[in-house]
């Protein structure tokens, strides 16, 4: 059985909108849309929020950390500088993007880019509380980003371009907006071998950021293709059996 883009577009679209709804609608410091998320258990040292190991309380608005839903922590590994310009693939409730955005200071600026609404609602009244005044929130589809050619300088994305179903178009794209010598730092699963049809053909995987998986291999091969150079596959932590969590990056 095979499923269609639109299928999983959609499956994809309505577990990350739950988890949207779930965060706005709850103070609790335990996160609902962690628990939900096959992503990134709360509970797995290097998923979700704990990835984040040297964040602050206060530091960001409650509902940006209680959805964090990726695997690893890309402002970490991006090296970024005053006044750059940065793109979040996936941008979610905001979390990657304040801080992208405290680290470029106010002389760079931010955008983050997401399919689903009920994200987009919800990073928007998360910038409103942190105050964060440079920051675009964008809705848009990685494979056909809202934004000029050259736009960044550095590009992030946590846990998010596994759940693409046209790869290929992402990472095109990636390299169109970002200014020659750009950066490309994102956190994301990768897949230890090639997964079987019939594991494609999971939707609930898909969400779970298991099915859309590219093995190392195939993640470098696709980097190379797009243009980009010096692409790295670095494993970071264990996500199970057919997965782990990895960095990667690359220079455009």
């Amino acid at each position: 059985m095979t499923r269609s883009p639109q299928e999983i577009k959609q499956a994809v679209r309505s577990r990350y909108a739950r988890a949207a709804e779930r965060v706005a609608a709850t103070s609790s410091c335990c996160s609902p849309a962690a628990a939900e998320s096959d992503c990134c258990s709360a509970d797995a040292a290097g998923f979700g929020i704990s990835a984040y190991t040297d964040l602050q309380p206060g530091e960001v608005p409650d509902a940006a950390r209680l959805a964090s839903l990726g695997c690893g922590n890309p402002t970490a590994i991006a090296g970024l500088r005053p006044g750059e310009r940065v793109l979040d693939l996936g941008s979610g409730g905001g979390l990657d993007v304040f801080l992208a955005a405290r680290q470029v200071g106010p002389s760079g600026f931010v955008y983050g880019v997401d399919m689903t609404d009920e994200m987009l609602a919800l990073a928007r009244a998360n910038q409103k509380v942190a105050g964060v005044a440079n920051v675009e929130f964008r809705k848009g589809e990685i494979e056909a980003l809202p934004l000029p050619d050259a736009a960044v300088d550095a590009i992030i994305s946590n846990c998010v371009i596994n759940l693409s179903t046209d790869k290929p178009a992402v990472f095109r794209e990636a390299h169109r907006v970002l200014a020659p010598g750009g950066r490309f730092a994102v956190s994301d699963v990768v897949a230890r071998r090639p997964l079987s049809a019939e594991e494609r053909a999971d939707l609930a995987s898909w969400a779970g950021c298991l099915a859309g998986a590219l093995t190392a291999e195939e993640y470098l091969s696709g980097l190379t293709a797009a243009g980009f150079k010096d692409a790295r596959v670095t494993p970071t932590v264990e996500y199970g059996p057919t997965a782990i969590s990895a960095l990667i990056t690359a220079t455009a």
